[in-house]
């Protein structure tokens, strides 16, 4: 038996800067997320039957696994990709003072 998180990461990424952190900052204003790193990242993938290169900006959106499907439904209302990445990545292990810390920060 596993037991769920209370925590996860999300992933998800971005064409531009400039997206990449308003969607960061949103998340965090809203009290989605108590943190959002923004760092760019090489992507290489397959989309109507071509290998793709791009450049993007990779969001790891901390929060707390009870919102995940509020943080989804946000990222796809305001993303600009059709299938933008939106992935959960539980967190099984950690700081206590930092998920103290998101639990202030998230609502």
């Amino acid at each position: 038996m596993t037991e769920k998180s209370a925590y996860n990461m999300m992933i998800t990424t971005c064409r531009s800067r400039q997206e990449g952190e308003g969607l960061a900052r949103s998340l965090v204003e809203s009290r989605m997320a108590a943190c959002v790193q923004v760092m760019p990242i090489t992507s290489f993938y397959e989309w109507n039957d071509r290998i793709d290169k791009d450049e993007e900006i990779l969001l790891l959106i901390k929060t707390k696994a009870e919102i995940y499907g509020k943080v989804e439904a946000f990222i796809l209302e305001h993303h600009t990709y059709e299938v933008p990445e939106i992935i959960e990545v539980p967190i099984k292990n950690g700081l206590g003072a930092y998920f103290r810390f998101i639990d202030e920060k998230c609502g």
